[in-house]
């Protein structure tokens, strides 16, 4: 893709979303600028990962050059009106999966884009259903130490997840961290301008 002259500044972290960039083939760096990601009491689903998207993107206005762009994206597991982000701790990634198990949740990850003066965000919802999952089937995922630094405490491209998901209804992509073609199309669309 050409960037008309635009620098991409990808503000994650995330290696999921790294590698989506480089397999869309967009000319990007990589740098994040870290913040408290605390939301408000009362926020619900997309509008929390929507305020979360907003809150990373808060340190780049002060510097952000006319032929930048800056993308910020965050992901929240939503399940039974409770917003699910990266376990503390085991305890924590347990009870998670736990609380997963046998029933559907969504997965909603906001993407913001910040141009100098401009903000424009985006968000996918996809619906993921869990089997029963055993106890000991989840402690041994955590033991591999992959449910520590994801929503809801699973990687659906983990084995865990392949063996343990019903069904999904809504972008593949979007549970890994990033809805690439809503992304891809909405860089295009900006590109353009």
């Amino acid at each position: 893709m050409k960037t008309n002259g635009y620098e991409i500044i990808l503000a994650s972290g995330s290696p999921r979303r790294k590698e989506f960039f480089e397999q869309m083939g967009i000319p990007f760096t990589q740098k994040v600028l870290p913040v408290s990601e605390i939301f408000p009491e009362g926020l619900k689903a997309e509008a929390i990962a929507e305020y979360l998207v907003k809150l990373k993107a808060t340190p780049f206005e002060a510097s952000i050059q006319e032929n930048q762009l800056v993308i910020t994206a965050d992901t929240i597991v939503w399940h039974k009106n409770k917003c699910l982000g990266k376990p503390e701790n085991t305890e924590e990634a347990t009870k998670m999966l736990s609380i997963l198990s046998g029933s559907t949740h969504q997965v909603i990850t906001a993407v913001g884009f910040l141009r100098k003066g401009k903000w424009d965000s985006l968000y996918c919802i996809s619906d993921v259903r869990f089997n029963k999952i055993t106890p000991k089937a989840i402690s041994e995922y955590i033991a591999t130490g992959s449910p520590m630094d994801k929503a809801g405490a699973y990687g659906i491209q983990d084995q865990f997840g392949m063996l343990n998901i019903e069904y999904i209804k809504g972008s593949y992509t979007n549970i890994i961290g990033l809805p690439v073609t809503q992304v891809t199309n909405k860089i295009a669309e900006i590109l353009k301008n």
